[in-house]
């Protein structure tokens, strides 16, 4: 539906316009983030999000592999908040998500700053 509509390609369009040859690599990140929030799969937000951006950064003069690794890692960036593989272990020890929320928000935003920063220095 996302691919369809044509909202993904408005969202990755978006930032690739205000992008130059060394933000386009933290820029893709971020809309990798935001784009997860509505395709969950790893897989199908490469196949629908992976080629806008390997266009944009061949335009950009930018290696396409930095585009395909800032939207894996945009995508990875995102799942932090809600783990999936914490679901089994918060019914094992009987907790609800928001008693870990607080925890994984904290290595959402650390990873955030990590992942950025890296994707800035590649770019450099």
């Amino acid at each position: 539906m996302m691919a369809g509509t044509g909202l993904i390609s408005v969202i990755s369009e978006g930032f690739v316009a205000i992008s130059n040859q060394q933000t386009f690599a933290l820029f893709a990140f971020l809309s990798a983030g935001l784009v997860n929030f509505f395709v969950p799969s790893g897989g199908g937000q490469i196949a629908v999000q992976a080629p806008i951006l390997r266009e944009a950064a061949e335009s950009l003069g930018t290696d396409p592999a930095v585009a395909i690794m800032a939207v894996a890692y945009g995508d990875q960036w995102t799942n932090m908040i809600q783990p999936f593989w914490a679901l089994p272990l918060l019914a094992i020890a009987g907790l609800k998500m928001r008693d870990i929320l607080g925890y994984t928000t904290i290595t959402l935003v650390a990873s955030g700053l990590v992942f950025s920063a890296t994707l800035l220095l590649v770019s450099l």
